[in-house]
């Protein structure tokens, strides 16, 4: 086997089922392959012609038609040599094209055969050369998606996935790779899962005994360098990418070196038109045509391999006037902070947005953040390093309430760390103290750093602020982290003293949900009762302001795990199905996770465990918090013992403990010491 078909098993199959196809049928089967530059398609042609040309009667005939040639062949020049394949004399070869043609087609109507038309420019130079015979087969290979052939099978060769693409780079380059697998999948992923930069990065390997595989990773590494490093003989992925960028219209060409600018490793029509204008739409279709982008599974959206992206860059750098880059990469970055912002704005608890296009509701804003989360993070990025202190503060300031149920912990702990440095730099205490207390929430609640929570904490509260809401925020969060550092008594101190200042500013909202979090507390303090008769008082108080539905779920949850450890568990799982419904209501399925959770461990605790094992196994997956997920494994493990499966059991315990290495809290150190023995 060729080893540029390492990998390739599951297209090998299915080229055999398109022959096997044809071998039956009465009508003739047309397959077109088609992929991105150095996908693979010729190898995989090839590969078809030597092991299935024996199954049709009179073999296989194979001509590479060129496409990519400054003058690709034409249908006559391609009906003549197909007419020399057949051992037509020279002589007897005529000199006019349609008659050349006619002649071709005569001939292959007796003949039953594997007809592979390789590196196809287009359908009008196939269709000419289209069989007319029943049980032939033609298989044509193209960069172009030749969507106007009436194809019966149609193969988009994608890139290779991570585990194939080492399995490739180790069939070129042998065994030393197996000895270097981190820095192997480096280099598979720096050469973007391409098999002809695999095979190229193989060979590098190969032909230099004295290099390490981390070596060659950390040379490509260097994206000023990479594409000129992917080069070996007469092999360069350059090349490859130059033939089909030059066969661009102009608009294409445009926007596919102004894609650069894009942080993200997808863009949206919306996107593109920002830095191509109002033709951007086209011009996709065009790239995604010519394989140079790939079709997303969202309509409207479109992927980009990463080499390819890389490429780019380096055509924007020769073909664009730096000046014009310059302003399209502002238009673009402060476009993507802008939208942002307003999306995020949706979610806000204290101010009504004002919904405009493109976002006209809560759900489309929701739906764009998560989709263009790399855009915008990307754009964030460039902001902090251009020091634009201003639209840095603004997004963060933005994110605080729709970061409560969305995103994981690294983001917002980058999110509000920046929103921080951005309010210092503008001299701006009060802003300072918010956003280092929605650091330290990311710290301590998201990314289980209770100690880190707790210096930012100390930064905030050491600088004063002629702000009775800031200051109640600051010992909300304050709270928090001293019960996750396990100091439950200090915790009930700092969280009476954040209800009584958001009471004194008449802060409805913050009153509300201190008074919840005050509840928590004195739960985890053993002060059961009073735990409980807060929560209520959260509870009423915040359905009495008609208060946001998934705030009022949060504290639903909080006010059942109280009630489920009094004994109430008919009272909690009501108040959990209702918290379900708002969450569900809502889209927010961290939150639904979160109340499954919650609803496991009182029915498990209720001696319901079939139950609860449902419940914890559906929370699994979406569990956000930082010891959550831990937690859940353990309840798993504990409910596989009585189950008797002592192997589910020990191997939940084992991913228990592998996640307590991510989290650094006295209950999550506790829990590992525990795992540990559990597991001898």
């Amino acid at each position: 086997m060729l080893l540029e078909l390492t990998g390739r098993a599951a297209e090998q199959r299915a080229v055999d089922g398109f022959a096997a196809e044809a071998e039956s049928s009465s009508l003739l089967q047309i397959a077109v392959v088609h992929g991105p530059p150095g996908a693979g398609k010729t190898a995989l042609a090839v590969d078809a012609a030597h092991r299935l040309g024996q199954r049709f009667p009179h073999g296989c005939v194979f001509l590479d038609l060129r496409g990519m040639d400054a003058e690709p062949l034409t249908p006559g020049r391609a009906a003549h040599r197909l007419l020399r394949s057949f051992n037509v004399d020279e002589r007897q070869i005529p000199a006019d094209a349609d008659d050349k043609l006619s002649l071709y087609h005569s001939l292959l109507r007796d003949r039953t055969v594997l007809l592979v038309l390789d590196n196809a420019s287009s359908e009008a130079q196939v269709r000419p050369l289209l069989a007319s015979s029943p049980g032939t087969m033609v298989l044509v290979t193209s960069r172009n998606t030749l969507a106007g052939l009436d194809a019966r099978h149609r193969l988009a060769l994608d890139l290779l996935p991570p585990r194939e693409s080492v399995a490739l780079l180790r069939a070129v380059a042998g065994e030393r790779v197996a000895a270097e697998p981190e820095a192997a999948s480096r280099v598979a992923e720096l050469c973007g899962g391409m098999p002809l930069a695999l095979l190229i990065a193989g060979n590098r390997l190969a032909s230099r005994p004295q290099w390490t595989v981390e070596h060659l990773a950390t040379q490509l590494a260097d994206e000023r360098r990479r594409l000129s490093l992917l080069k070996a003989g007469d092999l360069q992925v350059r090349t490859a990418f130059e033939t089909s960028y030059h066969q661009l219209s102009p608009s294409a060409a445009t926007l596919f070196r102004r894609l650069a600018l894009v942080p993200g490793p997808d863009t949206s029509v919306e996107l593109a038109a920002v830095v191509a204008g109002e033709h951007a739409e086209e011009a996709l279709e065009e790239l995604a045509d010519a394989s140079l982008l790939g079709v997303s599974g969202t309509p409207g959206r479109y992927r980009r391999h990463d080499l390819l992206r890389v490429f780019a860059a380096e055509r924007l750098e020769l073909d664009e006037d730096p000046a014009v880059v310059r302003e399209l990469s502002t238009r673009l970055r402060h476009s993507l902070l802008a939208v942002a912002t307003a999306a995020a704005r949706s979610f806000d608890h204290d101010t009504p947005p004002a919904h405009t296009d493109p976002l006209p509701d809560k759900e489309s804003a929701g739906r764009w953040l998560s989709m263009e989360l790399e855009h915008w993070r990307g754009a964030l990025r460039s902001a902090v390093r251009l020091g634009e202190h201003e639209r840095v503060l603004e997004l963060a300031q933005a994110m605080h309430w729709y970061s409560d149920m969305h995103g994981v912990g690294e983001l917002w702990r980058e999110v509000f760390r920046a929103g921080a440095d951005a309010a210092r730099a503008l001299g701006n205490a009060r802003d300072t103290v918010e956003q280092l207390n929605y650091l330290a929430w990311a710290q301590y609640a998201l990314c289980g750093q209770p100690r880190e929570a707790l210096v930012s904490h100390e930064q905030a509260a050491a600088i004063e602020v002629d702000d009775t809401i800031t200051q109640a925020w600051t010992w909300y969060y304050g709270s928090a982290i001293l019960r996750r550092n396990g100091e439950p008594h200090r915790a009930v101190e700092l969280g009476r003293r954040s209800v009584a200042l958001f009471e004194k500013a008449g802060y409805a909202i913050g009153e509300n949900l201190a008074l919840s979090l005050l509840g928590l507390m004195l739960h985890s303090a053993g002060q059961l009762d009073e735990a409980v008769e807060v929560q209520r008082r959260s509870v009423a108080q915040h359905r009495a302001a008609d208060g946001g539905e998934e705030l009022l779920s949060m504290m639903l949850i909080r006010l059942a795990t109280s009630l489920a450890a009094t004994g109430d568990v008919c009272g909690a799982l009501t108040l959990l199905d209702e918290a379900e419904s708002l969450f569900a209501k809502h889209g927010t399925t961290a939150g639904v996770a979160r109340v499954r959770h919650n609803r496991g461990l009182v029915l498990m605790d209720a001696g319901r465990l079939v139950e609860a094992r449902e419940q914890l196994l559906s929370a699994l997956d979406e569990a956000r918090l930082s010891d959550h997920r831990i937690e859940i494994l353990v309840r798993l493990a504990d409910l596989a013992d009585v189950a008797g499966d002592t192997a589910q059991a020990r191997e939940l315990r084992v991913r228990a403990l592998a996640e307590c290495d991510r989290y650094d809290t006295p209950a999550v150190r506790g829990m590992a010491a525990k795992l540990a023995v559990a597991l001898g």
